[in-house]
């Protein structure tokens, strides 16, 4: 199962950038501390409405005991319709509305203000009130006064006085419950970090009317501490310990997302690198998870790879051929030497110069190997630069004039009087030099060269020549190939050629002809020239 969801996973997983895997782990981890903060805070802050809830009730059950234990007969004022049986938004009861964040703390609850006695019927009634007050305030440690309908206080405390003036019981003595929050005077810190609690040093009030027979007749006025949060924190440890491995959970996920959107694919390449280094191995498949620029990277690591593959066996094979053909000269040179060292006294004169003869052509063509070698090196490591643009028309029609002659006759034809192409006047005149001196040697009496513009420049040069047999056709471009080997034939200038035209942006291929031989060369226009090869 795990399996599939992670083939599933590969198969859909989106293309994202290297910058989005580090930012979303940064922002996530640097959200963290701010994801725990806000916890703490509605943490805490639903303790403090947990309270507020608890009071609510306590209130509206022991309202309900006094309203039926008060007199029927007593006075009071008209209480709103609502003021007996609030509900809330959906026939609830009625919601905590206090909120740490945006309900004002009120200074400490002052002491109560000098009045005249209770009324008698809230005396009367807080007789049979008092055992279920002190009852309640056993279990819930909660504060509980009974004042009369004027805000008096009636049982409760040993304090006398009013507390009418109070928002608060103003508004329960007008029918309608209230909430606040207070600071708590004898509040005295005991851990350690219960700084960090807002609601440790406040304390909540509650308020609630007495109705009867639809008047306000007194007040309960309730108070309490909130929870402790740290208090909280130890009794809820099961959801917190739980939101902590959900944290852990998503950092481990993102831990693995960056290994295998960063880590994984790069120590795979790493490793890729170090197999090809040494000659074995080969390139990894493309991680479908990875980043987009380590998705390149991988592209770009498989070209190399494959560049470093063909480069190595070109060299391998240019050695090859190298050895081949300085080994023949050198072998007759070092035979010609031998025999001149153990037989000169007696060769005639006539076989000396014969044997010397040979020597003196193996040497030669070592030298002409050695030049043209060094040719096709400078051709491989040429690089394309901004070179002057050459006029191609021109040119050819240059040497047309410079090596027709010899029972040879070349002619020029171009769509343009100047074509311009971007590539250097002598590197095309030494690849058609070599072109048209091929097609002399092979026996051709006329080379027609035709220059075409548009997209690219294409440079067509044909012969009425012997042509070249199709079983060489596919090795023409290969270093030290020739079928002219005995007339002095390196093998060299087609593939130097090919290489100059490279080192331009250009190419040369060979293309299929009735008669004789065609290539074709295509070269970069010159920058800025029209489409029709005009500057």
């Amino acid at each position: 199962m795990i399996g599939a969801a992670k083939a599933w996973a590969k198969r859909h997983w989106p293309r994202l950038s290297l910058r989005t895997y580090l930012f979303a782990s940064f922002f996530v981890v640097a959200a963290l501390p701010g994801v725990g903060a806000v916890f703490l805070r509605v943490y805490e802050n639903t303790l403090v409405r947990q309270t507020e809830a608890e009071l609510v009730a306590q209130g509206a059950a022991l309202s309900a005991s006094a309203a039926a234990l008060w007199p029927r007969d007593a006075p009071g004022r008209p209480a709103p319709p609502t003021a007996a049986t609030p509900v809330g938004r959906y026939g609830a009861a009625v919601h905590p509305n206090v909120d740490l964040s945006a309900t004002p703390i009120l200074p400490e609850r002052p002491s109560p203000v000098s009045a005249t006695t209770p009324a008698e019927d809230a005396r009367r009634a807080a007789s049979p009130l008092a055992p279920i007050f002190r009852t309640t305030q056993r279990t819930t440690l909660a504060s509980i006064l009974l004042l009369d309908r004027e805000g008096r206080i009636v049982t409760g405390t040993a304090a006398q006085g009013s507390y009418a003036a109070l928002p608060e019981v103003a508004a329960a003595r007008a029918g309608t419950p209230a909430t606040v929050l207070r600071r708590n005077g004898a509040y005295r810190a005991t851990y350690r970090f219960e700084w960090l609690s807002r609601a440790a040093a406040i304390r909540v009030h509650h308020a609630r009317p007495v109705v009867v027979d639809g008047r306000v007749v007194g007040v309960l006025l309730l108070s309490r501490s909130a929870r402790s949060l740290f208090v909280g924190l130890y009794e809820d440890r099961g959801k917190i310990v739980f939101g902590v491995l959900a944290i852990l959970g998503v950092l481990i996920v993102l831990s693995g997302l960056l290994s295998r959107g960063i880590a994984r694919p790069i120590d795979a390449l790493r490793q890729a690198a170090r197999q090809v280094a040494a000659g074995s191995g080969t390139v990894p498949t493309i991680p479908p998870t990875a980043a987009i620029e380590i998705q390149d990277l991988y592209r770009d690591f498989a070209v190399m790879a494959a560049a470093i593959e063909t480069r190595s066996r070109y060299l391998r094979d240019f050695a090859h051929a190298v050895s081949h053909e300085f080994k023949t000269p050198l072998a007759a040179i070092r035979g010609a030497i031998e025999l001149l060292q153990d037989h000169a006294d007696a060769m005639s004169h006539e076989e000396r110069r014969r044997f010397l003869a040979n020597v003196d052509a193996d040497a030669s063509r070592l030298t002409l190997l050695v030049s043209r070698l060094l040719d096709l090196a400078r051709a491989d490591m040429m690089t394309e630069t901004h070179q002057r643009p050459s006029d191609v028309v021109a040119t050819a029609r240059t040497l047309a004039d410079a090596l027709s002659g010899g029972g040879l006759t070349v002619t020029v034809k171009a769509d343009r009087p100047e074509i311009f192409a971007a590539i250097a006047e002598n590197t095309l005149e030494a690849v058609l030099t070599t072109l048209i001196e091929n097609s002399r040697q092979a026996g051709a009496t006329t080379v027609a060269i035709a220059v075409h513009a548009g997209d690219t420049v294409v440079v067509a040069l044909s012969d009425d020549g012997s042509g070249i047999p199709a079983a060489d056709r596919e090795r023409i471009f290969e270093p030290f190939f020739t079928s002219r080997r005995t007339s002095g034939g390196t093998g060299l200038g087609l593939p130097i050629a090919r290489s100059l035209l490279a080192a331009a942006g250009g190419d040369l291929r060979l293309v299929e002809a009735a008669r004789g031989t065609t290539f074709h060369l295509r070269l970069q226009p010159a920058r800025g020239s029209r489409p029709d090869g005009q500057p």
